[in-house]
Parts: C-alpha cells; sequence; structure tokens
C-alpha cells in the first residue's frame, strides 16, 4: 500500500511533536489550531495548506525547511519497509501502538521460559 503525501507530512509533524514530549492538545495551542486538526493533520486525514505548515514549523521552533530535512529520517525511509511501518503505528492511538511494540518485541526477542 502505498503511502499518501498527507501522511508523509503527517508524520513528520507527530515526530517533532513527540520528540518534545507535547501533546496534541499543546501543539494545537501553540499552532493556534484545534486538536483535532492536528490529529487528522499527523493521520493524514487533510491535506496540509504551506500556510499551516508554517504555524505547525514556528510553534515547534524550526523552519518550514527543519521540519522536512532530518537525516536520521532520511536513513529510516531508505528502508521503505521501516518507514512505511513506523507511518503504520503513527496511524493509531498510543495504546495500540503500545500493543503492536510488545507483539512485535515478543515474536523477535521471546523470553526465555526457564528464566
Amino acid at each position: 500500500m502505498a503511502v499518501t503525501f498527507a501522511e508523509q507530512i503527517g508524520a513528520k509533524i507527530r515526530i517533532h511533536r513527540l520528540a518534545k514530549n507535547w501533546t496534541q492538545e499543546q501543539l494545537a495551542e501553540k499552532s493556534n489550531m484545534t486538536a483535532s486538526y492536528v490529529g487528522q493533520l499527523e493521520r493524514g486525514e487533510k491535506d496540509v495548506r504551506i500556510s499551516t505548515l508554517e504555524k505547525i514549523a514556528h510553534a515547534l521552533g524550526m523552519s518550514v525547511h527543519e521540519l522536512f530535512s532530518d537525516q536520521k529520517e532520511a536513513f529510516i525511509q531508505e528502508k521503505t519497509w521501516v518507514w512505511e511501518s513506523i507511518l503504520l503505528l503513527l496511524k493509531h492511538n498510543e495504546q495500540k501502538q503500545h500493543q503492536a511494540y510488545r507483539i512485535l518485541r515478543e515474536l523477535l526477542e521471546p523470553s526465555d521460559p526457564e528464566k
């Protein structure tokens, strides 16, 4: 399944928001938007306008260019399946994200039953 441009932008917004340990409500307040709108942007449900990106970037303390230029992220995006996995996780709430993480961790690093 191809990832849309809106989903890619939304993932970048969410990654930078979470790096600041902000809630959607906090970012919304700082960028003069509603939390539900920020959530829709992060999930790629709404197309974002340039002026909205400028508000979000300013609230995050960066330029629009900085919002999109991250070398660590570029490395991850080269591995398409990793990037698409991250985008898939970001579409869901934190509870589902943790559940998916626990399943993945158990699958890849099963606990030793003899411990």
